[in-house]
């Protein structure tokens, strides 16, 4: 049994007759439309007597799309669809009729025979499919495919063959990406039914899906050339994924801070006036709310429902748990609940992403167990509730111990070597700022300005910001991806004013390469801060915005200010030259 469809993407011609098909029965020509319909209902007879006038007839459809086994058909009169007889069909699953669009969905075994028959209307995806198998190399170059909420994953013989720039630039790609031996295109929510578009054109069995970490559902077919798992690789897909959605509305938010910095340093605005509070709350707003707006895109990311992420991100965040609150949160059920060397978890990256990830393991692992009839209410209760309850528990600690730990190397190293210290702080400021841990170098950093009135922790982070202002603008040049390019501009500003999260997470952690120059760059600006003897006798702002912390408050003396600017110069040069001359658009192989 089958059902008669409009071929509405890239009609099938032949001598210019435009063709309609069949779900099972073969190609009519358009032209000749009656005889032809009279000759296929002597060989479909159930076909044409039954299905064609249950839904109407075909006058009645005004458009039909498929995805996989489900079809999705706009009726101009939906009262002539006779949805009970259409379900009825052995053919039909399901049929639902609501506000003239009918979707019917066919049995699996119907699906799988008229697949292998070649008797499937085109899908809206084939296209895209055909775009995707040919650039990557073709069918043969492929192993396996599978796919994760967001990614097709392929393993691929060549990795060579793949023509990645002109994946990037192809409409309903958003991006494309190599990690752990597997070559990664990004599509999005619809994934799913490229996949299955993928499967279908290119006659591929593929391997069902994955978590978006890559572990698979269903396992994929070995191959005879397994890849090393890269952590880092991984790491980074995982952040930069979480962050992508993002960026836009981070770098305005970026750039927004920049210019209210600007602002107040040429005496335009209050630092303390009501203008200046309104609008920094709003270019802030991105940067202390980072718990909750990153839930949204890490459970998307994980295959959570987003609700439960972002709840379980404004519960670190509700005020009886922020530092400033008189509310005692100092335990949870009598077990103690250590908060991050911050007092709390506003402008957090890693912990609420571990949470998120840990959360849409956990519920995959027991939402099986709960009745369908109260899953609506508690599967999100159990989810959110003890994925809250160790968040707070473990996560906290965790974060806390390794604070204290790295607060008391800082403090040793800082006896042993002035130069030494200066260098990795420099080097490892930014990873310690993605991990939230830089908060232990805070009270070293406000202890030391208060008891002897200077500094060297915010010396030695002052080429941070430099070093990615220069990578930002050698990847600007040399790019030739529209895409990239775009975030060049609004990255380069923010980095200039000291909010260096637009490029991070949007240029140099996902090239990897430009985030390792600059990490390198930091690092010497670090040790020539502290070996020029450059110390810091105030908290100033960031970026341009901290030199005047470098002025000695009882000298008036500028020379500190006038090599913090040397050197700050310095590390924008060495940023753009060693990235300049290490970036490549291709993601370097695994």
């Amino acid at each position: 049994m089958g059902v008669f469809f409009w071929y509405i993407r890239r009609p099938a011609r032949e001598d210019g007759a435009l063709y309609r098909t069949y779900l099972v029965g073969g190609i009519i020509p358009f032209r000749k439309e009656a005889a032809a319909m009279q000759t296929a209902s002597e060989q479909q007879p159930d076909l044409l007597s039954t299905l064609v006038p249950l839904l109407g007839g075909t006058d009645n459809m005004a458009a039909v799309n498929r995805r996989g086994h489900r079809f999705s058909i706009t009726l101009k009169d939906q009262s002539l669809a006779d949805t009970d007889a259409l379900a009825a069909l052995p053919a039909v699953a399901q049929v639902s009729l609501h506000n003239g669009h009918l979707r019917l969905e066919l049995t699996e075994e119907a699906y799988q025979t008229n697949q292998k028959e070649n008797r499937l209307m085109a899908s809206k995806y084939d296209g895209l499919a055909r775009i995707i198998i040919q650039n990557v190399g073709g069918k043969s170059n492929i192993i396996s495919l599978t796919h994760c909420i967001t990614r097709l994953r392929f393993k691929l013989k060549d990795e060579s063959k793949a023509q990645t720039e002109v994946l990037k630039e192809t409409d309903g790609i958003v991006t494309v990406m190599q990690s752990g031996g597997q070559y990664q295109i990004v599509i999005g929510n619809h994934v799913n039914d490229v996949y299955e578009a993928v499967c279908e054109v290119g006659h591929l069995t593929g391997a069902g899906s994955v978590d978006e970490g890559g572990n698979p559902v269903q396992e994929a077919p070995a191959d005879n050339a397994p890849k090393k798992f890269d952590p880092f690789g991984a790491f980074v897909g995982i952040i930069t994924g979480v962050f992508t959605p993002a960026l836009g509305v981070l770098c305005a938010c970026g750039i927004l801070k920049g210019l209210l910095s600007l602002f107040v340093a040429l005496g335009v605005l209050d630092g303390a006036g009501s203008t200046y509070n309104i609008l920094y709350s709003l270019g802030d707003a991105f940067f202390y709310f980072m718990p909750i707006l990153l839930a949204y895109s890490a459970a998307k990311k994980f295959g959570l429902p987003e609700f439960e992420g972002m709840i379980i991100g404004a519960g670190l965040l509700y005020p009886y748990m922020v530092s400033s609150s008189t509310m005692d949160h100092s335990s949870l059920f009598m077990i103690p609940v250590t908060m991050p060397s911050s007092g709390d978890y506003s402008s957090s990256i890693i912990p609420i992403i571990c949470a998120v990830a840990f959360a849409a393991w956990f519920e995959k692992l027991y939402k099986k167990f709960i009745p369908e009839t109260i899953k609506m209410f508690t599967v999100p209760l159990i989810t959110c509730t003890v994925t809250f309850a160790l968040t707070l528990w473990i996560i906290g600690p965790i974060a806390s111990a390794a604070a204290d730990l790295l607060a008391m190397f800082f403090s040793w190293l800082a006896g042993i070597s002035g130069v030494v210290y200066g260098f990795v702080i420099g080097g490892l400021w930014q990873i310690l700022v993605m991990f939230g841990l830089h908060w232990a170098l805070v009270p070293m950093m406000l202890n030391n300005l208060q008891t002897v009135g200077q500094d060297t922790i915010l010396s030695a982070m002052l080429g941070t910001t430099f070093a990615q202002t220069g990578a930002v603008l050698a990847i600007w040049v040399k790019t030739k991806n529209a895409k990239t390019r775009s975030l060049c501009p609004p990255a380069f500003i923010s980095a200039i004013a000291g909010v260096t999260e637009p490029a991070i997470y949007g240029l140099t952690l996902p090239k990897k390469k430009p985030f390792v120059v600059t990490c390198i760059v930091a690092a010497i600006a670090g040790a020539a801060m502290v070996a020029t003897n450059t110390i810091a006798y105030s908290m100033g702002g960031l970026g341009v915005f901290a030199y005047t912390q470098f002025i000695n408050l009882s000298t008036n003396e500028v020379g500190g200010m006038i090599v913090a600017i040397v050197i700050s110069l310095i590390a924008v040069v060495l940023g753009f030259v060693g990235t300049f001359f290490t970036y490549s658009e291709e993601p370097a192989k695994k």
